[in-house]
C-alpha cells in the first residue's frame, strides 16, 4: 500500500504545480503599476497645462468687444480691491479737486511700483552700483570712495557708472535730498558697508516706517544721518540703536517738543558718540 502511495506522489506532484500555474490572478506586476500611475499623472498634467492656458489668454468682462463699457471706465480700479468698493459705495464727484485728488494718487501708485526692490538688478550690479544707479536715476548723488567729487545725473538723466558689478565702486556717502523716495523703494539701499553720510533732508514721505527699513538695511559704519524735513517723531528714533557708528543726527528742532527733547536727551545719553543738532545749525 505504502509502496502505491509513494508511487502516485509525483505525479500529484506534477498536476499540482500544472494547476497552481493555470490559476488567474488580480495582482499587477510592479511594472505595470508604475505605468499607470506615470500615465494619470501625465494625463493630470497636460489638463492643469490646458486649464491654465485657458486662462492665461482669458478676456476679462468688460474688455471683449461685445460687452457695454460705461464712459466712467477711465476712472475704474482693475485690480477690484477695497478701495474700489469703498470709492463705488461714495457718490459721484467730479469736482476739479476731486479728480485732482484722483490723478495725484495714480501717480503714486505707479511711482510706488516702479521703485520697488528688483533682484535682478542687484545679481548684476551688486548692492553699491544698484544703490547708486536707483539713486541717481531718481535725481539724488552719489560719492565713492577715493572719489573726489559727488556725482549727478545730467539734465537729461544720464551718468557714467558700470552696467555689471565692479568692485572698485563703494559708496560712501549718497544724498537723497528733496527726492520723492517712498517706503517701497528703501529696500533698494542696503547692505552699503561702507556708507558713512546718508541725507533724507526734506523728503516729505520719510516716516518712522521708513527710518525703520533704512535702519534694517545693513549700515555698520553710518556716521551721519539727516532726517530734516521728514515726518520723524519720537517712535520712529527708537531705531536708531541699529548705528552703532552714529555720531550726527539732524533733526528739524530737537527742541521742538518737550517728549522729543527728552527722546534726544536718552539717545545721546545711550550712544556717547552721538551729537544731535537741529537743521538750522547745518543747513543755513
Amino acid at each position: 500500500m505504502l509502496q502505491r502511495v509513494s508511487r502516485g506522489l509525483p505525479s500529484l506532484r506534477r498536476c499540482g504545480l500544472r494547476s497552481a500555474s493555470t490559476v488567474p490572478t488580480n495582482q499587477a506586476q510592479p511594472g505595470e503599476e508604475e505605468a499607470e500611475v506615470s500615465a494619470t499623472v501625465k494625463r493630470i498634467r497636460s489638463e492643469l497645462a490646458a486649464d491654465k492656458q485657458k486662462l492665461k489668454w482669458r478676456t476679462p468682462i468688460g474688455d471683449r468687444p461685445e460687452d457695454w463699457n460705461s464712459k466712467l471706465k477711465l476712472f475704474s480700479n482693475a485690480e477690484q480691491t477695497s478701495d474700489f468698493i469703498v470709492m463705488m459705495q461714495k457718490p459721484i464727484d467730479l469736482s476739479p479737486r476731486s479728480i485732482r485728488q484722483w490723478w495725484e494718487n495714480r501717480e503714486e501708485r505707479i511711482e510706488r511700483h516702479m521703485q520697488q526692490f528688483v533682484p535682478e538688478r542687484h545679481k548684476i550690479l551688486g548692492a553699491e552700483l544698484a544703490a547708486a544707479h536707483f539713486i541717481l536715476y531718481r535725481g539724488g548723488a552719489v560719492k565713492f570712495i577715493n572719489d573726489t567729487h559727488w556725482r549727478r545725473a545730467s539734465k537729461d538723466g544720464e551718468f557714467n557708472l558700470p552696467n555689471k558689478f565692479d568692485p572698485r565702486y563703494k559708496v560712501e556717502a549718497l544724498r537723497c535730498d528733496n527726492m520723492e523716495l517712498y517706503y517701497e523703494g528703501l529696500e533698494n539701499l542696503r547692505c552699503l558697508d561702507s556708507l558713512k553720510f546718508l541725507s533724507f533732508h526734506n523728503v516729505e514721505s520719510f516716516d518712522d516706517w521708513c527710518l525703520d527699513r533704512i535702519s534694517g538695511g545693513g549700515f555698520p559704519n553710518l556716521e551721519v544721518l539727516d532726517l530734516s524735513g521728514t515726518q520723524i517723531t519720537t517712535n520712529g528714533l527708537a531705531c536708531l540703536y541699529r548705528f552703532p557708528k552714529l555720531k550726527l543726527l539732524i533733526l528739524n528742532d530737537p527742541k521742538e517738543t518737550l517728549e522729543l527733547e527728552l527722546a534726544t536727551v536718552m539717545l545721546e545719553e545711550s550712544m556717547p558718540a552721538l551729537k544731535i543738532v537741529g537743521a538750522d545749525a547745518i543747513h543755513s
